[in-house]
């Protein structure tokens, strides 16, 4: 198992929505679906599009530069024209608190 880093209270993302964290150097698109939390790579491996910025329809995400979709679960690319997924990371919940594995 590797380092848990806090990243974010669960009041700082509402239901639906996403917001971008750094850890350790790398950009981590954070998700509440319905009060469970994804992390994935937050650059979209197209053209550098933020995913934290882009539209969440259930556990998909599309990004807001050219439409690419990814599973938010996996980081899994769905649509092209990402060439290929992101990294997926494992998010623990403590409290009030946020973790990513790292």
């Amino acid at each position: 198992m590797g380092e848990l880093v806090r990243v974010a209270a669960k009041a700082d993302i509402v239901p639906g929505s996403a917001i971008a964290v750094e850890v350790k150097g790398q950009k981590i698109a954070l998700f509440n679906i319905g009060g469970t939390y994804y992390a994935i790579g937050e650059t979209c491996t197209h053209r550098g599009g933020p995913l934290s910025q882009g539209t969440v329809e259930g556990t998909t995400v599309t990004c807001p530069w050219h439409g690419a979709k990814y599973d938010v679960r996996t980081g899994d690319v769905l649509d092209p024209p990402a060439p290929r997924g992101v990294g997926s990371y494992k998010v623990i919940v403590e409290g009030n608190d946020i973790k990513v594995e790292m």
